[in-house]
């Protein structure tokens, strides 16, 4: 599964060619919309982020809140999850993975939880993985390359 995002398209067809699951698009899985202030400078973009998860509930800038980002990528998951059996792969985007992540753990969003932890990769490209039946956590963020399932 992936947002019709080019990033996760691309990611999405990486994975599908090496597993030989089929790419579905998912109109939910987005990463949070910051449309309404497009592109800016990584430290500001970082001090976004950084309000983005300490309030969740609110907007930052004209940003989509966590809290309604979270909302969103938690019922496409179920959505998703509901449509069968087997392995499922879902490429889509940090923030959003950072608050499913929150969510199947059960603590509050908070960017603690976010692809800068100890065994994450720098910048991303990263991916964290759960239990399809149990929804337990099996590992958390680490680098794409060195996930072994």
């Amino acid at each position: 599964m992936s947002s019709d995002e080019t990033k996760a398209l691309e990611t999405a067809a990486i994975v599908a060619a090496h597993t030989g699951l089929t790419i579905e698009v998912r109109a939910a899985l987005h990463e949070n919309d910051r449309s309404s202030t497009g592109f800016v400078p990584s430290d500001r973009f970082e001090q976004l982020a950084d309000e983005f998860f300490a309030s969740p509930d609110r907007s930052v800038e004209g940003w989509e809140s966590a809290r309604d980002a979270q909302r969103r990528i938690v019922d496409g998951t179920a959505d998703l999850l509901a449509d069968g059996e087997g392995d499922v792969a879902v490429c889509g985007h940090g923030a959003v993975g950072t608050l499913l992540l929150c969510h199947l753990l059960q603590v509050p969003i908070s960017r603690t939880e976010d692809q800068n932890g100890p065994d994450a990769a720098p910048g991303g490209g990263n991916v964290w993985a759960f239990d399809r039946r149990t929804r337990r956590v099996v590992h958390r963020w680490r680098p794409f390359e060195s996930s072994a399932s």
